[in-house]
């Protein structure tokens, strides 16, 4: 990340002045010890933006904050470029500050500095901040609910007209799947159906909420944020229509409240049809039907993809995120699974990439679904988004929410068949230590694995060996400088899965437990 960037940093206390400020307030931090001290100091729910567009509007603004929790108050400094955001709780700006210390924010393309102000809260002169205020109540009673009662002569905060938002996707260098759509709009509230055409040399996609309050939050959050650096812009409305009627369920189309719809015309749902195929750097997964798993988290450095600006469907992928669904159980349900080959320790390993998982359980009569149980409902979303629609062991898997609050465990001497297993206890989660890099390394399921803890003296060639006794096929590796992590490309992505369920944790002897994970890197 630049050097200019000092987040955890809080401002001077002359940083709320509208028309003065020391030279000194709103410089990058310069030497080392400065930075020190400054780093010293304490979070606050009060957040200092600088180096905004000159052309940035409040609801762009705010929208950097929606995924992390309530906005509560907002400060435009449209002369310095600055901005102050203040959020419902401390917890939620500390998520928010944690989050963008490993994904650069975006605005407009534009790379800005997110840090702690040393208010606790903000105090703004009404008149003089009166946009602002209408805007933040409107989104404000689109988070609640409610019907905003501000001036609508300052915002058109009409009641949303439809549950159904128009979205045309303008400067499409790359491809826009459904599933891609699905993962970004989501964050907002249930997504029920999306119908994708081109219209006047145009992408376009209709896609219905349950609930036209879902609608209004994600247009107002959405409308006008890049979906890839500096292309594939979203433009939305509100559609005259209130249901959409989906007759197939493929690439074009999705009724995700019926299943049970045909792909039409002989089709295959996982099929690609874009005309452009996967952008560089892209991960296969991309174009996977059916699954869920984005691309919009690649890229944390480098590459052709970055994070959608508005970072609403970046910030599931950090985790332990305050979304609009946060209240939900942690139980996932997982569907049409090769019973013949999945186990509970297989499917804690690889739902365990995504979140601690608690407990395991398949189901005594229908063995091909299991109950996944992890630590908070904002881990079983972020799961569930990527592994939804992946291939393993030969079966698409399918992955929803569970009406289940916790995973019951069988009385003593009952689970004779092993089908239920406590792993609450286990060292392997990966996220119980708060700040580990581990949440800073969450990409979806692709072909290239990462392989770290390399037991010293083992080379390319066993590594390779090792990769490809499970019957899979090692097609390229790459040893990082220190030989104690390296990457692996098997030759598919269903491949990749079932490597790091068979190998992740595998004891390569003198106490050296070889560590997998997926990268959003290539060889």
């Amino acid at each position: 990340m630049d050097g200019d960037v000092a987040v955890g940093v809080k401002r001077g206390s002359d940083e709320l002045s509208m028309y003065s400020s020391s030279p000194n307030a709103m410089t990058a931090n310069g030497s080392d010890s400065k930075k020190q001290r400054l780093d010293e100091s304490p979070p606050s729910r009060v957040l200092h933006i600088r180096k905004l567009p000159s052309e940035v509007s409040e609801t762009e603004v705010i929208a950097l904050g929606l995924p992390f929790g309530k906005v509560t108050n907002i400060l435009m400094l449209k002369g310095k470029n600055q901005a102050f955001l203040e959020l419902g709780t401390e917890e939620a700006a500390m998520t928010m500050v944690n989050y963008y210390t490993a994904v650069t924010p975006q605005v407009r393309n534009t790379p800005v500095f997110i840090q702690y102000s040393n208010h606790k809260e903000l105090k703004t002169d009404s008149a003089l901040n009166q946009r602002a205020q209408a805007v933040l109540q409107a989104v404000s009673a689109v988070q609640d609910g409610s019907s905003p009662s501000s001036d609508p002569g300052v915002l058109d905060l009409a009641p949303p007209p439809s549950p159904v938002l128009r979205i045309i996707i303008d400067n499409m260098f790359y491809p826009v799947t459904l599933d891609v759509l699905q993962q970004i709009f989501s964050k907002f509230g249930t997504v029920m159906k999306i119908i994708t055409f081109t219209k006047n040399n145009q992408f376009q996609a209709l896609l219905q909420f349950s609930d036209p309050v879902n609608a209004q939050q994600a247009k107002l959050s959405l409308d006008g944020q890049n979906i890839y650096n500096s292309c594939c812009t979203l433009r939305i409305d509100f559609s005259k229509l209130v249901n959409l009627n989906v007759k197939y369920n493929n690439d074009k189309s999705r009724d995700y409240t019926r299943p049970d719809l045909p792909t039409g015309d002989g089709e295959s749902a996982n099929k690609d049809h874009s005309l452009l195929g996967t952008p560089s750097g892209a991960l296969a997964s991309y174009s996977s039907g059916g699954g869920y798993s984005s691309s919009l988290s690649l890229s944390q450095g480098g590459g052709a993809i970055s994070p959608l600006s508005a970072a609403a469907a970046a910030a599931a992928a950090a985790g332990r995120v305050a979304l609009s669904g946060s209240g939900v159980s942690g139980v996932l349900l997982a569907s049409n699974l090769n019973e013949e080959m999945v186990t509970p320790q297989s499917l804690f390993t690889l739902f365990g990439v995504y979140g601690d998982v608690q407990r395991v359980k398949i189901l005594y009569n229908k063995k091909d679904s299991a109950l996944i149980q992890l630590s908070d409902g904002n881990q079983a979303q972020l799961a569930m988004s990527h592994l939804n629609g992946q291939k393993v062991f030969g079966k698409v898997m399918r992955v929803t929410l569970s009406k289940h609050q916790t995973v019951a465990l069988p009385r003593e001497g009952l689970d004779d068949q092993l089908l239920t297993k406590d792993f609450s206890g286990s060292p392997l989660h990966r996220f119980k230590k708060p700040g580990s890099k581990n949440f800073q390394n969450i990409f979806p399921p692709s072909a290239t694995l990462h392989l770290s803890n390399v037991r010293d003296g083992l080379g390319e060639d066993d590594l390779r060996l090792l990769f490809s006794n499970g019957g899979g096929s090692v097609k390229a590796f790459k040893f990082f400088q220190d030989r104690k992590m390296s990457l692996i490309q098997m030759s598919s992505v269903e491949e990749a899965i079932q490597a790091l369920m068979e190998l992740h944790n595998y004891d390569m002897g003198g106490n050296h437990h070889l560590k997998v994970s997926f990268s959003k890197s290539t060889i």
